[in-house]
């Protein structure tokens, strides 16, 4: 069997995600550009532009309209998955490493990275189903160990958030 090959990135892979439907694959990438493939043939079917710096993960929504991105660039962003149109900009003072929806996508938790003062911290955002609403506020922001949260997703029925680092520790989070 020969793979379907997907071509597009300049630079390295960081991150695949597929839709709920496993219709559409997402990649991440150090060239800044998330980008939408059709996943039964590897056809690219976008790119989202607007990160300037390496994109280190995403998460779709389970209807497949909202993609959210986690940047180098201090950013977290969502976007229309169908236009490509930025929707909302999180801003952060240090990288975003993984972002992860709520089941129900109301609800997105995302992890920073420790920079000059700033330590790793753990972030809830409360996403707003018009963008117009869409605010900065953080629901809930955990300060996190020493080092790195490489990843952070939702437990069962969003009541914990689950976040394993450099520290070689996986550590389960009270959300409420």
């Amino acid at each position: 069997m020969r793979p379907i090959l997907m071509k597009g990135h300049e630079r390295p892979l960081t991150f695949l995600k597929y839709n709920r439907d496993g219709d559409l694959l997402f990649s991440c990438a150090k060239d800044h550009t998330p980008t939408v493939w059709f996943a039964d043939n590897g056809e690219r079917l976008g790119t989202y532009r607007g990160h300037n710096g390496a994109v280190w993960s995403c998460d779709v929504s389970r209807d497949s309209t909202r993609l959210i991105t986690g940047s180098a660039d201090q950013t977290v962003k969502l976007w229309n998955v169908q236009t490509g149109a930025q929707l909302y900009t999180f801003n952060f003072g240090s990288p975003a490493r993984s972002v992860d929806f709520s089941v129900g996508d109301k609800l997105a938790v995302i992890t920073t990275d420790p920079f000059m003062e700033l330590t790793s911290a753990i972030h809830v955002k409360r996403i707003a189903r018009d963008p117009t609403e869409q605010t900065e506020e953080s629901e809930l922001v955990i300060k996190g160990p020493q080092g790195r949260i490489n990843r952070a997703v939702w437990g069962p029925l969003n009541r914990t958030i689950v976040s394993a680092g450099e520290d070689a520790v996986i550590r389960i989070w009270d959300s409420e």
